[in-house]
């Protein structure tokens, strides 16, 4: 992975690194006051029915891993971290949400087709799956992806990953609180990333409910709030470079 991570696309069109490259979320919200998100329940169902359509059957009780951005392109990176997430968090799959373009963006990601296909070739495992879920959903920011996917599988438990970048800004992005107290969070980062990610605000808020790292494999167990953060060395590897580079 490199070292500074990729440039996030946002919906505001900010930008941020991230310690996981190539997976950008379009969570930063703006400092006005937050506005909790409403739902039609009875739209929704019909959504949901809709949506359902074409998704994978899972099985009650089964532990996802959700790791969400653009792989624009994916990587032996993300590889990396995948296979290290079922391995440390007790989840029985990971799904890649592979995000649509960013309709404020005049220059966005390549088209979702390609991203899935290539996403497809590099990560061949039988536990992971890549989902094109947003596009379905129409969502935008990860708690409207999240609600979405809950109320699609209810009896499914999902565990956000996320790197040590994202979580030192995490209290910015949009229903942070709710996300952290509706699904485990698992934090997967370089040794040296130690400090920044403790530091961080919602790590201070939610101290109280960090599982020790050598507690990791209980995470997807867990009932939230719970997060966890593991020391993963990570491939000097880029989404950014292999695009410089004209690789894609």
């Amino acid at each position: 992975m490199c070292q500074g991570g990729d440039s996030l696309w946002r919906a505001q069109g900010q930008s941020a690194s991230f310690g996981l490259c190539g997976l950008c979320r379009r969570d930063i919200w703006t400092k006005k006051k937050e506005r909790p998100m409403r739902v039609d329940l009875g739209a929704r169902a019909g959504q949901n029915r809709r949506m359902k359509q074409g998704l994978p059957y899972v099985p009650d009780g089964r532990v996802i891993g959700l790791l969400g951005g653009s792989f624009d392109p994916a990587h032996k990176g993300h590889v990396h971290i995948t296979r290290e997430a079922l391995k440390r968090f007790g989840l029985d799959e990971v799904w890649w949400l592979v995000s649509p373009g960013n309709p404020l963006k005049a220059e966005g990601p390549a088209p979702i087709a390609e991203r899935m296909a290539r996403a497809r070739d590099v990560m061949q495992h039988p536990r992971v799956k890549i989902s094109d879920f947003e596009q379905r959903a129409g969502t935008r920011y990860t708690a409207e992806t999240l609600r979405a996917l809950m109320a699609v599988y209810p009896k499914v438990r999902f565990v956000w990953l996320m790197g040590a970048d994202n979580l030192a800004q995490f209290d910015q992005w949009r229903d942070w609180r709710w996300i952290m107290e509706h699904v485990p969070v698992g934090v997967l980062a370089r040794p040296e990333e130690r400090l920044r990610a403790r530091g961080a605000t919602a790590a201070d808020i939610y101290r109280r409910f960090r599982l020790q790292s050598r507690e990791s494999h209980a995470l997807g167990e867990s009932v939230a709030p719970a997060w966890c953060f593991v020391n993963v060395p990570m491939r000097d590897i880029s989404s950014s470079d292999i695009r410089a580079r004209g690789a894609w």
